[in-house]
């Protein structure tokens, strides 16, 4: 049986192995380029004047170095009211950057990670994990380090950069059902090739997470722990695909991963991974908004939304979701014969809209399913009007982690504020002034407020942190792998006193009995708010 503080060591493992995708392949560009030594050398650089001297993307490689300063390796200094950054060495900068060449046959090994959805892993993946199993179980010829070293934090990035594309790859492909998990089984249950999975399986008995006796392995509790999570690996191994692609999108063509229209076959992150990975996630975040829709449908009847429209649908799941949570928990629910719910699912991606329409369908559920931008609420609001006949701001309007993920759209009136974000943003490899992207999502908030001054706008929502925070923090957030992922795709999460700033500033407040945060305290990257349209 785990204790808490058992619990508390191994979550604290998740996020360093997540970090260390982030960390091991942005290091490793950086360090391939110079670019690390040039930093040691000047002390301190100017980001306008690196990206010129290595001809790199500027947006990505503030992104970039922002990484290396949420793991304590550089120091970012407040950025200038002209708007320019600059970054600076520590005390651990030399060390770190000395010991970076350690992560390199990790990053090599993801060049077959990031395969495994499609190929699973092939005879040559075996051949390169059996090697770099060897090199751990070694510990790449370093002495056993204490966990408050660098060593210690380098080896668990390089421990997350080998497991958690298996993890996940075992999550998927069902390894952690439970008919594995409460008994003990041998490789060739669940393997083509036993002899190339009992090596998988001898290091995670390494690790701790089996036990193993003659040829059959049973989980412990430890790996129980990690096999339970394993959703937890799944948004961040989903961009895989833009992780091993760092070199050229900081330092080449930072339209590699570039789709031509919305509705290709995205390059940048394997989606459906992606959304495996975010059910699991979510969860947790949905109990809220339970508690939410319960008490908004269980006012008067001339109190309640006609409906519900989430923007960013995805696959329908939580369009259904929401749907048994008020007819099976609410007094809407007992009046739908009489007082009908009108459900709207709306994505700009056609592929979503058909999914969505499916497995609705499937569910024996009413919905209109359209498609929409969350951009344009004028647009979304005309084509609900004409085409049939619902009001946009009859609606309860809800939106799970997308505003951040918005196409760009750069401000129409640009201000002259002072950001105080500490956010790396970047569009199409350029480099995004923090105050522009405060205005960009003033702008987008005031589009919205119309059609929310009634029921409202139930979000919930992603953030980043400073990194100075984060690195204080090692073991403790996930923000360092949020930051990576968000930043070098085109994503801009900010804090959450400024998010919620700007939203009040556009005219939308935020009711504070809906108001949550996660996990509550200064290191939250979720929130969870119900903002109302003020009229003016």
């Amino acid at each position: 049986m785990l204790t808490q503080h058992d619990k508390q060591r191994l979550r604290s493992s998740i996020f360093r192995h997540l970090d260390g995708i982030a960390t091991a392949t942005t290091s490793c560009a950086l360090h391939e380029k110079g670019v690390l030594n040039y930093i040691l050398e000047q002390q301190q650089v100017d980001l306008e004047q690196l990206t010129i001297k290595f001809k790199a993307n500027e947006g990505y490689l503030n992104v970039a170095l922002r990484i290396l300063c949420a793991q304590g390796w550089l120091n970012q200094e407040p950025i200038t009211k002209n708007n320019t950054i600059h970054y600076a060495i520590n005390d651990q900068s030399e060390k770190a950057f000395q010991l970076i060449p350690l992560y390199k046959e990790a990053v090599q090994l993801l060049s077959y990670s990031v395969k495994f959805p499609e190929e699973r892993i092939g005879p040559d993946a075996f051949l390169a994990l059996e090697r770099i199993f060897k090199n751990y179980e070694n510990h790449f010829g370093l002495k056993k380090p204490p966990e408050d070293s660098l060593e210690f934090q380098i080896l668990k990035h390089i421990e997350g950069v080998i497991v958690a594309p298996i993890i996940v790859l075992m999550g998927v492909r069902g390894l952690f059902h439970k008919y594995f998990m409460e008994g003990s089984f041998t490789a060739e249950e669940y393997h083509r090739n036993p002899e190339s999975f009992k090596k998988i399986l001898d290091f995670f008995s390494y690790l701790g997470w089996f036990t193993k006796k003659k040829n059959t392995y049973q989980f412990t509790d430890t790996g129980l722990f990690f096999a339970k999570r394993a959703t937890a690996y799944g948004v961040t191994v989903s961009y895989l695909p833009t992780f091993v692609n760092l070199e050229e999108l900081i330092f080449g063509d930072p339209l590699i991963l570039k789709t031509d229209n919305i509705n290709e076959t995205e390059k940048h992150v394997d989606r459906e991974m992606n959304v495996w990975g975010s059910g699991g996630a979510h969860s947790t975040y949905f109990k809220v908004i339970d508690e939410v829709i319960i008490e908004l449908f269980n006012k008067p009847i001339d109190e309640q939304p006609k409906g519900i429209l989430d923007m960013g649908c995805g696959n329908g799941a939580f369009l259904q979701h929401i749907f048994d949570v008020i007819e099976h928990q609410t007094l809407r629910g007992k009046m739908l014969e009489e007082h009908p719910l009108l459900l709207v699912g709306a994505d700009l991606n056609q592929a979503a809209l058909k999914v969505t329409r499916a497995n609705l369908i499937s569910a024996d559920i009413w919905a209109k399913v359209i498609w929409g931008d969350v951009g344009r609420p004028d647009l979304l609001a005309q084509d609900l009007k004409e085409d049939y006949g619902i009001d946009l701001g009859d609606l309860l309007n809800v939106r799970t982690f997308l505003d951040h993920n918005r196409i760009w759209t750069a401000p129409r009136i640009p201000s002259l504020r002072t950001s105080i974000s500490s956010g790396a943003f970047a569009y199409r490899g350029e480099r995004l002034q923090n105050s522009l992207v405060e205005d960009s999502l003033l702008e987008h908030f005031q589009r919205w407020k119309p059609y929310v001054e009634r029921f409202g706008l139930l979000i919930i929502e992603l953030h980043t942190i400073a990194p100075e925070l984060i690195s204080k923090n090692l073991g403790k957030t996930p923000a360092t792998a949020y930051d990576a992922t968000h930043g070098y795709s085109d994503q801009y999460i900010l804090e959450i006193d400024i998010f919620i700033a700007l939203a009040k500033e556009a005219g939308l407040a935020p009711e504070a009995q809906y108001a949550s945060k996660f996990p509550n305290s200064d290191l939250a990257t979720v929130s969870i708010n119900l903002f109302k349209g003020v009229s003016s």
